[in-house]
């Protein structure tokens, strides 16, 4: 991968084209090669770097065989291709990056950048619908939801029903469909050693047993499917998060998907127009899948610090609240001092779109994750006799990355009440 230089904020006008022909038949103009890259991807060479970069290219139509050959011929290869984006993951020389944005079908050339989960060290609090009131009865029944995160481990508080598909490094599992009917799962084992997706997993439908209900989810009836993206440290690839968001457009449905929980982000380096992670996250709620997406974490940065793909205009981005523990008195509550502000860089989008509670809250965790092991002091036991809880135990953290399956967790239950909502009727009725 060639070294990345700082680059400047992106130029969000880039690959615009005159296309207007004036009446003595003048030709159209060329879109030069600069005008199809990213701002970090004309950073490298502006900065005259070396090495390979690692780019997702997107094309004006499902790229094919032909424009594998083109890339092998730059000195690249592909390493990742989509079946329902028109996108390929490629690691291409930086001396080639010109010619092969000078392809008549390729459109944009963004790098492939480091994606990692949102979280940072430590409350509880959800403000759930009263035993009794009209709404107590619905707990997100049946309902998917696709938790795309470092992978979801055995707990006690979790079913042994969520099905785990892993993305990292390349890969792409697939189901056995006949007949229109899911056939075989294929599926990989669970596990996740750093421990964030079991946690977000838990506060969307953790069952509570093994803390007697103390650290109960807040959609217990949802149906979780595990599409683990990010490695035992929490960190993966914009290209390999992708191929699990492409995943769902072809078997989202046969899992009956209806939410998509992204506890995850990066940086903002070009605009939400562009940016292939976000342009593949909307394609997943224009397919009709509600995406949640948290803020990101460096509130502290001040404005301007929401990450991708919470830059989204379409998707609900979701930022943290710190509650107070006053029940529903919330005159005492407050914006975290964590969660990321907007608008959004470049694209000046007004967001977070609505806030929840992400300070100190307690769920799931396997008592060998990276998490348990390095935040010793905010574990809480579980309930139970040892030889019950075996590895279960649950851990105290904070993020937006926890505020957004809280918001993940009302949308299914929304959906059961009505499952004729609509992404953008939800988030109307969120906001």
């Amino acid at each position: 991968r060639a070294a990345m230089p700082s680059a400047p904020v992106y130029r969000s006008t880039a690959g615009t084209v005159d296309s207007t022909v004036t009446p003595d038949t003048e030709e159209p103009s060329a879109v030069a090669p600069r005008d199809k890259m990213s701002g970090p991807v004309a950073a490298l060479l502006d900065a005259g770097a070396t090495g390979d970069a690692d780019l997702v290219v997107r094309y004006s139509e499902h790229p094919e065989l032909f424009d594998d050959e083109v890339v092998a011929e730059l000195g690249g290869e592909v390493v990742r291709t989509y079946e329902s984006m028109a996108m390929r993951a490629i690691r291409l020389p930086v001396a080639a990056l010109e010619d092969l944005a000078s392809e008549e079908k390729v459109d944009w050339l963004s790098l492939d950048e480091p994606v990692s989960a949102t979280s940072v060290s430590s409350r509880q609090a959800a403000n759930l619908p009263a035993a009794g009131s009209a709404n107590y009865g619905y707990q997100g029944q049946n309902v998917g939801i696709a938790i795309v995160d470092t992978g979801i481990s055995s707990h006690g508080d979790l079913g042994y029903n969520i099905v785990q598909y892993s993305f990292a490094n390349g890969a792409f599992p697939t189901p056995e469909i006949d007949g229109g009917e899911l056939a075989a799962l294929n599926d990989d084992g669970r596990e996740d050693g750093f421990g964030h997706g079991t946690h977000v997993a838990g506060l969307i439908a953790g069952n509570g047993v093994n803390s007697e209900d103390e650290f109960k989810g807040a959609s217990t009836g949802a149906t979780i499917l595990s599409l683990q993206v990010l490695d035992n440290n929490g960190k993966g690839s914009m290209s390999d998060v992708m191929a699990a968001m492409d995943w769902l457009l072809k078997y989202g449905e046969y899992f009956d998907v209806r939410v998509v929980n992204l506890s995850l982000g990066k940086g903002v380096s070009e605009s939400n127009t562009t940016d292939p992670l976000v342009l593949a996250a909307e394609r997943l709620w224009d397919a009709g899948m509600v995406v949640v997406a948290a803020a990101g974490n460096s509130g502290n940065d001040g404005s301007m610090t929401i990450t991708s793909p919470g830059n989204s205009r379409k998707v609900i981005t979701v930022g943290s609240i710190t509650d107070n523990g006053t029940g529903l008195d919330a005159s005492d509550d407050y914006t975290s001092s964590f969660s990321s502000q907007g608008p959004t860089v470049g694209d000046y989008v007004l967001k977070p779109d609505l806030l929840a509670p992400g300070n100190r809250l307690v769920a799931s965790v396997d008592a060998n994750s990276k998490l348990a092991k390095y935040l010793t002091d905010r574990i809480k036991a579980c309930k139970r006799s040892s030889w019950r809880c075996g590895d279960s135990t649950y851990l105290e953290l904070s993020g937006t990355s926890m505020a957004a399956p809280l918001v993940s967790a009302a949308v299914a239950r929304m959906l059961e009440k009505d499952p004729s909502l609509t992404p953008a009727t939800v988030k109307a009725r969120l906001m």
